[in-house]
């Protein structure tokens, strides 16, 4: 029966992991910063801003914390020339416009499920083969062998 190895998560494994799936990355700050960072590169940050945008609103408790966290996601990523416009259909965009006057928290959910899709069949695959990821991993792999052989 194989030993266990006891060592924590390598910098480096962490790294790695979030190649397993985009939620993996999403969720591990060092991951969002370096996708964001991507994103950036690509012009589409707007995609990962949206999407956490959206988490932070489906954790609103007060009905005037709702309302008003609605009408900013609105202002800022849906309407049409808004600063950061996300790139949805017509038909979404058009049934957020019809509930923004009395949103829930269930209201940007379509759109969400959108650009979270758009970014995992687009953007993620193109991350993982960025020199930005390879940097990231290659980097931490030489930082992980001098802790371990400090003579390197």
């Amino acid at each position: 029966m194989p030993v266990k190895c006891c060592f924590y998560r390598s910098p480096t494994t962490e790294a790695v992991v979030w190649s397993e799936n985009m939620d993996t990355l999403l969720t591990d700050q060092a991951g969002l910063d370096a996708f964001r960072t991507f994103l950036k590169s690509e012009f589409s940050e707007e995609n990962v801003e949206f999407w956490l945008a959206c988490e932070d609103f489906k954790k609103t408790e007060s009905a005037e914390k709702i309302a008003s966290k609605a009408k900013m996601i609105y202002s800022e990523f849906i309407e049409a020339d808004a600063p950061k416009e996300i790139n949805i259909d017509f038909s979404t965009r058009d049934l957020i416009s019809k509930n923004i006057a009395e949103p829930t928290l269930k209201c940007f959910d379509e759109a969400q499920k959108l650009i979270y899709s758009l970014m995992a069949k687009d953007s993620f695959p193109r991350f993982l083969k960025s020199e930005i990821y390879k940097k990231l991993v290659d980097s931490k792999q030489v930082a992980n062998h001098k802790k371990w052989l400090p003579f390197l």
